[in-house]
């Protein structure tokens, strides 16, 4: 063999060595399962068998003119080569149609069409033993160029234009690494071709084509960063990536969005380390109904699945064979446990218009009260309401949108007033007042509880620096504590600087703490609690009754008054039982020497009632709704006289 068969054979085998690496590291990673990934399976087996046919017309050439056989090994070979290797861009154009997230099954015109030229080009090379258009052989059985081999070049062309065309239409649908991984191949092939074009005897298009696959391959077609290794499923950003790709490509899709409203109950059962056996579970089981690369896990507990091209009835299926095995035990280690599941089923694009939108939806909490299993059409109105509500929130500061209300409280013995409870209100100029049970939770969501809570200590301090409070014989203002904020490290001198900032007597604050709160957490706030308290503010424990109630808890955070939920007012109102629940309630929070404030004080019925059992304080409609600054100062003061 001559110098230059050797090269070429090296040449060759670079490639179909980097084209079996590319292989055995796609088949090793399981990832085959998706239409993008066949084709660029099929992509890189047809080159690797091109590679084969070049190696073997390489090393037979010197033989071929003495020894008929090695040339008719030659002629099957440049045949075997010229078949598949026309094949090549009509593939890769349709793998990168999938990657831009286009839809590959059209109508039997436009598929037609797209097929005409690798349809012409195929029949040129399957009748060329007969007509010689695309290559021939000279007489001493040398390979000779004919017309046809350009307009194989021209086909290839247009494919590698549609491509490029794909690739800038989805420009924005693509991830950086994807962009740079599909301008490379195309930089790096049609340098090869050219070369090759230009020079028949510089065999640079195999070559360039293995090694820009073998880029495509670990940018685009390895996914380490979006698949979770331990169920195999997507992850948020896979989401992120592959619902945008979607959208721009004009795909229309359903999204199933499936959440474990009591996940916890998996970790409390088995242990925090074994919180990933519901997922593992829960995965395992949306595999067995549509593919692996359909479903994505975007937290612990909430799943999505995307149904690609199929409409609002098959969604709403999908949806209840979903629920229906959450009507049956899962099975975890021998324990069986009962998961409550909620399905929220949106079409996209006329619900959910961008993957934005989707990871919202996903991440959004239930609405409160919702008793629907499965959510569609106009249930996820509350997703905009939701979304109109953080907007208000987001510009509530800056536009000066928050107000404080006040709510006075009285002594039970001779009904005088005592304090107030200050409440913070939300005017919007789209949405109207909203109120604080539907912006506060949302507000500790996205992280703006802080900048609320300081607003209405600071605009709580202004009022008590005017001095109108003590004229009227309030002796302190309730301020509702976030347990997100004290849970700071800078909140205790955060909380000081600011009273001290408006020079006020600290004992004139009194913050108060939701019972569920403290429940949970007065290991951690009796520090703050004891701290602030030295300082001379005062604490209560707000909404007593409605959470886990823990007299450890009153203890340890050493309140001063105890305020009981209208709730337990209500029921003993109702029922013996809730009458016993109050009854003991009070006396145990009396045993403890903690002052009783009781919520939701509406009749004359409940204060007589009340009276019998000696509380502390009242609160409630009875004596006033919570108003506006201006109206409660005139409240009291009618009152004084």
């Amino acid at each position: 063999m001559v110098a230059s068969n050797l090269f070429h054979v090296a040449l060759y085998s670079a490639a179909l060595i980097i084209c079996v690496t590319s292989l055995i590291f796609t088949f090793s990673q399981k990832r085959i399962d998706k239409l993008q990934n066949k084709l660029y399976i099929l992509v890189v087996s047809i080159t690797a068998l091109n590679a084969v046919s070049l190696i073997i017309t390489e090393m037979c050439k010197p033989f071929a003119l003495t020894d008929r056989g090695y040339f008719n090994v030659i002629k099957v070979s440049e045949m075997t080569y010229f078949l598949f290797h026309t094949a090549l861009c009509p593939l890769f154009c349709l793998y990168v149609l999938n990657v831009c997230g286009g839809r590959t099954r059209k109508s039997m015109a436009l598929n037609l069409l797209y097929a005409s030229p690798f349809i012409l080009t195929e029949l040129l090379v399957i009748s060329n033993p007969f007509t010689h258009w695309v290559y021939s052989y000279t007489e001493n059985n040398t390979f000779k160029r004919e017309w046809g081999e350009n307009l194989i070049y021209i086909a290839a062309a247009l494919y590698f234009g549609v491509s490029i065309f794909l690739l800038f239409f989805s420009w924005r649908a693509l991830t950086p690494k994807r962009r740079i991984a599909l301008i490379y191949f195309f930089l790096l092939v049609v340098t090869g071709v050219v070369i090759q074009f230009i020079n028949i005897e510089i065999k640079s298009e195999l070559f360039a084509e293995a090694l820009a696959l073998l880029g495509v391959m670990t940018a685009i077609e390895s996914e380490d960063d979006r698949i979770d290794t331990d169920t195999g499923i997507y992850n948020r950003k896979a989401l992120m990536t592959d619902l945008t790709t979607y959208i721009a490509g004009g795909r229309t899709l359903s999204l199933i969005c499936l959440k474990i409203t009591n996940a916890e109950l998996v970790e409390r059962a088995k242990g925090s380390d074994n919180s990933d056996l519901l997922q593992t579970a829960v995965s395992e089981y949306l595999i067995t109904m549509t593919p692996r690369y359909n479903i994505y896990s975007t937290s612990p507990g909430t799943f999505i699945v995307i149904l690609l091209d199929e409409g609002r009835d098959r969604a709403l299926e999908f949806s209840q064979q979903i629920i229906d095995r959450f009507e049956k035990p899962w099975s975890f280690d021998e324990t069986e446990l009962i998961l409550s599941a909620v399905i929220m089923a949106a079409d996209v694009p006329e619900r959910i218009k961008t993957a934005s939108e989707a990871l919202y939806m996903a991440d959004c909490p239930m609405p409160a009260g919702n008793d629907k299993k499965i959510l569609s059409g106009k249930d996820l109105d509350f997703l905009m309401r939701r979304a109109a509500v953080e907007k208000a929130l987001n510009k509530g500061i800056e536009d000066q949108c928050f107000e404080v209300y006040y709510q006075p409280t009285y002594s039970l013995t001779d009904r005088k007033l005592h304090g107030a409870e200050a409440l913070v209100r939300l005017h919007d100029s789209v949405l109207g007042t909203v109120y604080p049970d539907e912006f506060i939770p949302i507000a500790e969501q996205i992280g703006m509880i802080d900048d609320i809570d300081d607003f209405v200590l600071r605009e709580v301090c202004k009022f008590i620096k005017s001095g109108i409070p003590q004229k009227y014989g309030i002796h302190s203002i309730n301020v509702n504590l976030s347990v997100i904020e004290c849970m700071q490290p800078d909140f205790i001198a955060h909380i000081n600087s600011v009273t001290e900032q408006y020079g006020i007597e600290k004992e004139c604050i009194n913050f108060e703490i939701t019972e569920s709160i403290a429940a949970n957490d007065y290991d951690t706030l009796s520090h703050t609690v004891a701290a602030l308290k030295a300082d001379g503010f005062r604490f209560s424990m707000d909404d007593y009754g409605t959470g886990y109630s823990n007299m450890r808890a009153i203890f340890m955070l050493d309140f001063d008054v105890v305020k009981i939920d209208k709730s337990i007012l209500w029921s003993a109102e109702d029922s013996e039982l809730g009458k016993i629940i109050l009854e003991n309630s009070v006396r145990m929070i009396k045993q403890m020497h903690r002052e009783i404030l009781v919520e939701g004080v509406e009749t004359q019925h409940q204060i007589d009632m009340l009276s019998l059992l000696s509380v502390d304080y009242l609160q409630g409609y009875f004596f006033s709704k919570p108003i506006p600054k201006e109206d409660f100062i005139a409240l009291i003061s009618r009152e004084r006289k």
